[in-house]
């Protein structure tokens, strides 16, 4: 008799945004003439740039050549990708990095929820609260957090820590004793940033606490103020209790394309049960060689030209695109009376829900009465409760329409 894994049947309903897509769908067979605006999940709109299709089109052409064709290329990226993530991510931030601290991936997701696979199953972390729902369900899903509290809307094994407006969203260092902490800065769903002197303390309580950082910086390049790290390896001591996932799929559209890569620096340690001190690299390492057949070669050439000249100005100019989509977001909701976090150093606003409203009362509110699809903050944690997060990523058009239709409904006045 087969069993399956039950901690699976753990998890609470529905994934998030597959929940926000049934309501959608739900609502449009009913309202088939309805114009929705979708400002929910997070997915580009910006077409791939011109420079990164070109390179796509000449590594097509090349597969179709028995002497340029490539079959399974390295399970850890092309020394040609890893070489100018290197150059174009780290060097000119001054970190130095070795070749083999990079792996090549097919999207950030799937890193977050894979890297746990290198530490053992008796591990205690914490996440911050709210967080972007991988990094908690798929600890649930290998037996790493306990039973859910329905009542609480939390997990008993799990440390939570609180971001709330009282301390800017920015999740603190946690009072017990933890292994892992996942962190996103910027942070999705908040769209809040830490600086360098609050990472610094984070980057130190790691080493006095002795926890391993899993650091998501998918966003770095919305970054706009001067004092936000775009690396946490840009703080003295992070290579020892650091691993940073980062993804091409904000930065240069490749939501669709997928590819993204990890950081595991010889230094950053854990231990067996005896105390002995094992390097995390050759460990995910061998993990990448037996269950990951690396990233296709046409997209590695892709993901490439991202670094180059062309590509850099033309992905930048989508970047800025999508940021004064955020800016017409922030600004055009705090206009109406809203209050309005984040979208300075992000892509995504986390706006506080009027008069008290319940995070998922106001998305059905603004889906029906406004044809607007946001994110609720509920599906993000308890402490995202009272809000929902929108998205920079739709059209100039189509988001600055959707501002004006909540607008227009004058719930905050």
């Amino acid at each position: 008799m087969a069993h399956v894994n039950e901690n699976y049947l753990k998890l609470p309903g529905n994934y998030l945004f597959a929940s926000i897509a049934q309501k959608v769908a739900e609502f449009s067979k009913h309202h088939p003439d309805a114009s929705i605006i979708r400002l929910g999940i997070g997915d580009v709109t910006r077409p791939l740039a011109p420079a990164i299709i070109q390179a796509m089109h000449k590594a097509v052409d090349e597969m179709g050549h028995a002497d340029t064709f490539r079959g399974y290329g390295p399970e850890q990226g092309y020394d040609f990708l890893r070489q100018a993530i290197i150059k174009g991510d780290y060097h000119r931030r001054n970190i130095s990095l070795d070749l083999d601290e990079v792996f090549v991936s097919d999207g950030a997701k799937t890193d977050v929820a894979c890297i746990q696979e290198i530490f053992g199953q008796d591990l205690k972390f914490a996440v911050a609260d709210p967080v972007y729902p991988v990094y908690l369900d798929s600890n649930v899903m290998v037996g790493h957090t306990g039973n859910y509290l329905a009542d609480k809307g939390i997990y008993e094994q799990v440390v939570y820590l609180p971001c709330t407006a009282e301390n800017g969203f920015k999740a603190q260092p946690p009072t017990e004793k933890v292994d892992i902490v996942y962190l996103c800065n910027p942070s999705n769903p908040t769209g809040t940033a830490m600086s360098k002197a609050e990472l610094e303390t984070w980057v130190k309580a790691a080493h006095d606490q002795n926890f391993i950082i899993i650091y998501d910086s998918a966003y770095e390049t919305y970054i706009t103020e001067e004092d936000i790290p775009h690396s946490i390896f840009e703080i003295d001591g992070a290579k020892e209790i650091a691993i940073e996932l980062r993804s091409f799929s904000k930065c240069a559209g490749f939501t669709g394309t997928r590819c993204a890569y990890v950081v595991v620096p010889h230094a950053c340690k854990a231990y067996t049960k005896d105390g002995k001190a094992v390097s995390l690299n050759p460990l995910w390492n061998r993990r990448q060689c037996t269950f990951f057949n690396g990233t296709p070669y046409v997209i590695q050439r892709a993901a490439e030209a991202y670094y180059s000249p062309e590509g850099w100005a033309q992905c930048q100019a989508d970047v800025n695109y999508y940021m004064d989509n955020a800016h017409t977001i922030r600004d055009g909701l705090i206009a109406a009376g809203y209050t309005v976090y984040g979208a300075t150093n992000s892509p995504y606003a986390w706006v506080q829900t009027p008069h008290q409203m319940k995070s998922w009362e106001f998305f059905d509110l603004l889906l029906e009465k406004a044809h607007v699809v946001t994110t609720p903050g509920e599906g993000f944690g308890p402490h995202g409760e009272g809000y929902l997060r929108l998205t920079a990523f739709g059209t100039k058009e189509n988001t600055a329409a959707a501002i004006a239709r909540i607008a227009d409904l004058k719930l905050c006045k």
